[in-house]
C-alpha cells in the first residue's frame, strides 16, 4: 500500500511531481515523485480508495523538463468524476518526447559533430531538430526556389494502378551520386497536396528518377505532371547554410552548422524520439470512456516523425495522420493554457467517442502537420459515437505544415455541434479551417457546427492550389460561419478563396464575414444547395469577386445584404448560368471607377433577371481599407441602408512572432 501525504481540504488533492524527485517519495512538494506515469497510478489507487471523492485531484509537474520514455497513457481506469477532475497541470514545466544532444565537437570550419549510438544501431531516427526551441532545416536541392519536373513519365509494370513512382528532371537537378540516395526524400507538389518519396534510382543518361514507393492512387491529381514543383531534401551534398543539418542514418553521425553566436555551450539542441505525447485511450466499443481527466498549463514538445520507406502521400488535407495528443472516447476533458509546439504530426486529434472536451487559451505552433483534428473520415452507424461538441475557444494555432504543406489549421470531419470561437489561424500553406468529409450529396454526418469570431490568415502563401480560408465539404445543415476575419489567400495557381464551399456543401449559414486579399475570390460555392451568405463584406480579391461553378437545378444560395469592394477584377466569376441563386439587397463598388457588370451584363439586363432589384452601386466608405479597417465611417450611406459594423470589420492587433517559412513562398 502506498503512503500518501495528500489531506482531505477544502482545496484539491494535490501530489507533486520533480524531474530531480524519486517515486519512492511520498508525492509532496517537499518529496515530490519523478514520473508522470507513477504519479498516475498513485491518482488510480486513491480513487479506488476513496470511491466518494468530491475534490478534484492535482497532479502538479513543477519547474522542469520531462522527457517521456513513452507515450503517456491514460484509459477509464483513471477517470475522475463530475464532483472530482483530475488536473495535470504545470508550474513552468515541459514536456518533451524528444532527447537533448550534446557531445559536440567543432571542426575547421566550425561545423559541429556528434555520434549518435542510437541512430547507428538502427533504434532511432528523426527528421527534424530543434535548437534553442527553433526548427532547423535538412538540406534542400536547389537552394533557393523550386526544380519542375520536365516529363511525365509511365510508372513501372509493378506500381500500374497504384498511383506514379516516375518522372523526368533537368539535368543538375537531381544526381545518383548523392550520399546515402534512399534517404534523399523528393518534396514533389501537385494540387493540393504535396508526396514525400523517396529514391530509389537515378538515370541520369535520360533524366528519370524513380521513386522506391508510388503516390498510391491512379488520378490525375496524384501525377507527377509536367511543370509541376519539387525538392530534393536531405542531401548531404546541399548542407552548407547556417542552420542546416545532415543525419548520415547509416553511420549515426549527426552534422550541424550553427547559426551566428551559437555553441555547444549556450545552445539547447533536441531530438524528438516519440511520435506521440499523450494517448486517451477510451474506446466507443462498449462505451468505455475517460472522463473528467485534463491538462493545464502545461508545455509539450517534441514528437518524432519519420518518412516511410515507401514514401508518403495522401489525397487531401493529411487527416491520416495522428497527433501529439490523441484522444479516443474522452469526454468532459480539456486542455487550458497549454502549449503544443516543435511536433512531426497535428497537435491533437479527437476521434469517435470525444464529447464534451474543450480546448481554451492554448497555442499550437511550429507543427509539422495541422494544429487540431475532430472527428474522423468515416461515419458511425450511431452518430452519437462520432465526436461531437468539441469546443476550441480563444486560442492560437499557426506556423503548420512545416513538414506536411497540405495540413489543416483545424480540420472537422464528420462530426456535429463543434465550437472554434474565438482563435487566431496562421501562416498555413493550405486551409484554416475544414469542415464535412463528405462529397456531393451523400451521407454526412458533418452539421451544426459554428465557426464564429476567428482571425483567419496568410493562408497557402502560394505553394499549394485549390483551398479556402474555410472550407466546406457536404450537406452540413445547422453549421454557421459567423463573424471571421478571413484575408490574405494566395494559392500557387488557381483556389485561393476566402470562403469555399466545395461539393455538396449545403443549408450552412454565412454571416458577417469580412473576408479581403484573396487571390482567387472572397466567396466560391462549387456546388451545393440552400446556403445564404449574408450581411458579409469581401474586398480585393484579385481574380473575381463572387464566383459560382456549377448550376443545378436547385437554389445554389441566396446572397443578401453584403458588401463586395473592389479595384479592378469582375465581379462575377465562372459560372452563371440558369438563374438558380437570388441575389438582392448587395451594395457594390468598384473603385477604379471602371464600369461594373454582372456575369457580362449591364444592371439593368442583371436586374431583368431577377436579380439584384434592391440593390445598389455605390462607395461603403469603409475607414480604412487599404490598412484592412472595413468598418463604416460615420457619414457612410451605407449605414442608411441598413448596414452595420460586422464584429470582424476592425483590425486586429494579434502578433504572431516571425518563423522562417518551411518552403519556398510567393
Amino acid at each position: 500500500m502506498i503512503l500518501l501525504a495528500a489531506a482531505l481540504v477544502a482545496g484539491p488533492i494535490s501530489f507533486f511531481v520533480s524531474p530531480t524527485g524519486s517515486d519512492t517519495g511520498a508525492g509532496t512538494r517537499s518529496h515530490p515523485f519523478r514520473t508522470l506515469d507513477h504519479a498516475r497510478g498513485v491518482v488510480r489507487e486513491y480513487r479506488h480508495s476513496h470511491p466518494q471523492l468530491n475534490q478534484n485531484i492535482d497532479v502538479v509537474l513543477t519547474r522542469g523538463t520531462y522527457e517521456l520514455p513513452q507515450t503517456f497513457v491514460l484509459t477509464p481506469d483513471d477517470s475522475g468524476t463530475p464532483t472530482s477532475v483530475t488536473v495535470y497541470r504545470g508550474e513552468n514545466a515541459l514536456i518533451s518526447g524528444g532527447t537533448r544532444i550534446t557531445g559536440w565537437t567543432a571542426d575547421a570550419k566550425g561545423w559541429w559533430h556528434v555520434h549518435l549510438n542510437a541512430v547507428a544501431d538502427g533504434s532511432w531516427n528523426f527528421d527534424q531538430l530543434f535548437v534553442n526551441g527553433e526548427r532547423r532545416s535538412r538540406p534542400r536541392w536547389p537552394k533557393v526556389g523550386y526544380s519542375n519536373i520536365t516529363e511525365e513519365v509511365a510508372p513501372t509494370e509493378s506500381v500500374k494502378g497504384y498511383g506514379y513512382n516516375r518522372f523526368g528532371f533537368k539535368p543538375g537537378d537531381i544526381h545518383s551520386n548523392w550520399h546515402n540516395l534512399s534517404d534523399v526524400e523528393l518534396l514533389c507538389f501537385h494540387i493540393w497536396d504535396m508526396s514525400r518519396m523517396r529514391v530509389s534510382s537515378v538515370n541520369e543518361a535520360s533524366h528519370v528518377v524513380t521513386t522506391i514507393g508510388p503516390t498510391g492512387y491512379d488520378a490525375d491529381w496524384a501525377k507527377f505532371s509536367k511543370g509541376n514543383r519539387f525538392i530534393a531534401e536531405n542531401v548531404q551534398e546541399a548542407l552548407s547554410d547556417p542552420g542546416e543539418w545532415y543525419l548520415d542514418q547509416p553511420t549515426g553521425d549527426l552534422t550541424y552548422i550553427p547559426m551566428p553566436g551559437e555553441t555547444p555551450a549556450n545552445a539547447t539542441v533536441v531530438a524528438p524520439r516519440i511520435t506521440r505525447m499523450v494517448d486517451v485511450e477510451g474506446s466507443t466499443s462498449g462505451h468505455r470512456y475517460v472522463e473528467h481527466v485534463g491538462f493545464r498549463d502545461l508545455k509539450m514538445s517534441y514528437t518524432n516523425w519519420n518518412a516511410p520507406f515507401l514514401g508518403r502521400f495522401f489525397p487531401q488535407a493529411e487527416v491520416d495522420l495522428s497527433a501529439a495528443i490523441r484522444a479516443e472516447g474522452w469526454r468532459n476533458g480539456f486542455l487550458q493554457k497549454c502549449t503544443v509546439s516543435h511536433v512531426g504530426e497535428y497537435g491533437a486529434e479527437f476521434l469517435g467517442g470525444c464529447s464534451l472536451d474543450s480546448v481554451g487559451t492554448c497555442t499550437f505552433e511550429d507543427l509539422g502537420a495541422g494544429g487540431i483534428k475532430i472527428g474522423e473520415t468515416r461515419t458511425y452507424e450511431d452518430e452519437s459515437d462520432c465526436a461531437n461538441h468539441i469546443s476550441i475557444v480563444n486560442s492560437v494555432i499557426a506556423h503548420g505544415g512545416r513538414m506536411h504543406p497540405a495540413a489543416i489549421g483545424v480540420w472537422i470531419g464528420q462530426s456535429a455541434y463543434d465550437t472554434v470561437r474565438g482563435c487566431t489561424i496562421s501562416d498555413l500553406y493550405y486551409t484554416g479551417v475544414s469542415i464535412g468529409w463528405t462529397w456531393g450529396y451523400g451521407k454526412s454526418q458533418a452539421h451544426d457546427d459554428v465557426i464564429e469570431g476567428n482571425e483567419i490568415s496568410d493562408i497557402g502563401q502560394g505553394v499549394l492550389s485549390d483551398m479556402g480560408g474555410i472550407y466546406t465539404l457536404g450537406i452540413e445543415p445547422g453549421t454557421k460561419l459567423i463573424a471571421n476575419r478571413i484575408h490574405d489567400i494566395d494559392s500557387f495557381s488557381y483556389g485561393g478563396w476566402g470562403i469555399y464551399p466545395d461539393e455538396g456543401s449545403s443549408h450552412e449559414l454565412i454571416e458577417k464575414n469580412v473576408v479581403f486579399r484573396t487571390n482567387s475570390g472572397g466567396f466560391h460555392q462549387h456546388y451545393g444547395e440552400a446556403n445564404t451568405v449574408r450581411d458579409n463584406i469581401f474586398a480585393f480579391a484579385r481574380d473575381a469577386e463572387v464566383i459560382r461553378t456549377r448550376a443545378e437545378d436547385h437554389l445554389s444560395f441566396t446572397f443578401e445584404h453584403n458588401i463586395v469592394y473592389w479595384k479592378d477584377a469582375p465581379l462575377l466569376g465562372s459560372n452563371w448560368n440558369g438563374n438558380n441563386y437570388h441575389l438582392d439587397h448587395n451594395l457594390y463598388w468598384r473603385t477604379d471607377g471602371k464600369p461594373i457588370d454582372f456575369a457580362g451584363m449591364s444592371l439593368d439586363k442583371w436586374q431583368a433577371k431577377g436579380q439584384d432589384q434592391a440593390s445598389h452601386l455605390a462607395d461603403p466608405q469603409f475607414i480604412n481599407p487599404a490598412k484592412g479597417d472595413f468598418r463604416l465611417s460615420s457619414s457612410s450611406s451605407a449605414r442608411l441602408m441598413g448596414f452595420t459594423d460586422s464584429p470582424a470589420a476592425a483590425p486586429t492587433r494579434t502578433k504572431l512572432r516571425p518563423v522562417k517559412p518551411a518552403f519556398p513562398v510567393h
